[in-house]
């Protein structure tokens, strides 16, 4: 059962289940063997029946005499999105995207199969692999030709597994960087604005909500000791190692995520098709049209940018600002100059391909500086509530950025809530869980958003802080 999500209860953005029902989050990884010593068959992949065991990961109820659950493949084949997006690629949808866009049979184009699959070298597959496997166990932990055997041996570690080509997803840093290979997108794993137009959703991502909706397989704590889920504060041999694990997934998180879009951005600003309006805020063309006393946009005027000209979407720092200039002042003064050159450059009609990429590369290079800080940071009851208080106080900010960034914070507060309520309750939670609920149902509809009424019920959840 997974006890977060039941910790949850509230009502997730429409967007967000699309997303996971019909698209990835994980991707290949590209593993590249250069050890002499490795064992033949070292970068092979064998999909997921070689993890399929009931002895294995194939149990159909947890255990609890191993250091991990072993109902790890049984969670996925049944409960788990991921496995279901090769198939959703041979859906009505899917045929109809790969028809628009001229691609054949969604199936079988590499542009399609880069995210709904794993999508490797013919050279790198075991007999046993299947690409209509979807997005498996290989996926996100490498291929496990090396370590399959191994790994099941008394005294075996974590160490010796990465070392045979296992993926370390127990750092942050690097788990981040496999959500986001697929679920923000490089060069050759990719969802643009013409992909978007053919009826591809947007790609949005941050890290502590998407993994608390996922049907939950994997385990935090010490090694060799029987753990609880990630930031859930336990007693006995289940306590956990980090309870404040919630908040250091967030706000590591959202430093990544920052980094590689602005990675993206500069390798994007070098492409054919220039600019790529998927970098810009989506429902600042895609709205519903009224009469213009009703506007609000046109209310507010366009400051910073021409009338007509689409704002680039910067939702990927709004909440970040906020982590960052709480954690380092220094750090965050600089991040703040750096994306306000590439805000000022990508809200122009024709943005300057040679300053874009130079201003993008120099706020990825900015974020990156802060990656390890901040994934290092203490976090505590105070840092989780002074967090929660100066991202909800920042509403109007936030808000005025559109619905993209309204969205980080609602997931943003939610998060941060429950990681605070579960550990030390507020006293008026209920009254905060419905306040913060409140911000989904304003999203519902992201045509119809409104950041005026949008910041006032951020305001409401500011003041419910105090």
């Amino acid at each position: 059962m997974n006890t977060k999500l039941e910790a949850k209860p509230f009502r997730l953005l429409p967007l967000v289940i699309a997303i996971l029902a019909g698209s990835t989050i994980l991707s290949p990884p590209s593993f590249a063997q250069t050890r002499t010593t490795a064992p033949e068959g070292v970068g092979k992949y064998t999909g997921p029946g070689s993890c399929a065991s009931t002895s294995c990961h194939g149990s159909i109820l947890p255990r609890t005499e191993n250091d991990v659950l072993q109902n790890e493949y049984s969670t996925w084949i049944v409960k788990d999105k991921h496995s279901k997006s090769y198939a959703a690629l041979t859906g009505k949808v899917g045929e109809r995207m790969a028809g628009i866009l001229g691609l054949g049979k969604a199936e079988t184009a590499p542009r399609c199969l880069a995210c709904h699959a794993l999508n490797v070298a013919p050279e790198a597959r075991a007999r046993t692999f299947d690409v209509s496997e979807g997005v498996s166990c290989e996926s996100c932990h490498g291929p496990a030709a090396g370590w399959l055997g191994p790994h099941t041996e008394r005294d075996w570690t974590h160490e010796k597994s990465v070392a045979l080509g296992m993926y370390d997803t127990r750092d942050l840093v690097r788990r981040t960087e496999k959500c986001l290979s697929c679920h923000l997108g490089s060069e050759d794993k990719f969802v643009n604005h013409e992909m978007i137009a053919a009826g591809h959703p947007d790609l949005f991502f941050e890290l502590d909500s998407f993994s608390a909706v996922m049907p939950r397989h994997w385990q935090e704590g010490l090694p060799g000791r029987r753990q609880g889920e990630p930031g859930r504060k336990e007693t006995g041999d289940a306590a956990h190692s980090d309870p404040w694990y919630d908040v250091r997934e967030l706000t590591t998180g959202q430093a990544v995520q920052l980094r590689e879009s602005m990675l993206r951005l500069a390798s994007r600003s070098r492409g054919k098709i220039w600019p790529e309006y998927s970098e810009m805020q989506c429902y600042a063309c895609h709205h519903s049209l009224t009469p213009p006393e009703q506007s609000w946009r046109q209310a507010r005027g366009y400051a910073g940018r021409r009338p007509g000209d689409p704002p680039w979407n910067a939702s990927r720092f709004a909440v970040f600002r906020d982590v960052v200039h709480q954690l380092d002042g220094q750090g965050a003064d600089q991040l703040d100059a750096g994306i306000a050159q590439v805000t000022q450059l990508m809200s122009q009609l024709n943005p300057d391909r040679d300053a874009v990429a130079s201003a993008a590369a120099n706020s990825a290079r900015l974020a990156d500086a802060l990656v390890a800080k901040i994934n290092a940071a203490n976090y505590d009851p105070a840092s989780t509530l002074r967090l929660l208080q100066k991202i909800s106080a920042d509403a109007d900010e936030i808000s005025a950025q559109g619905e993209q960034s309204a969205a980080q914070a609602a997931m943003a507060l939610q998060s941060l809530f429950v990681a605070y309520d579960r550990d030390v309750k507020f006293q008026n939670s209920a009254e905060l869980r419905a306040a913060i609920s409140a911000l989904f149902q304003q999203l519902e509809n992201p045509s119809a958003y409104d950041p005026d009424r949008f910041a006032r019920q951020m305001q409401q959840v500011n003041a419910l802080l105090r």
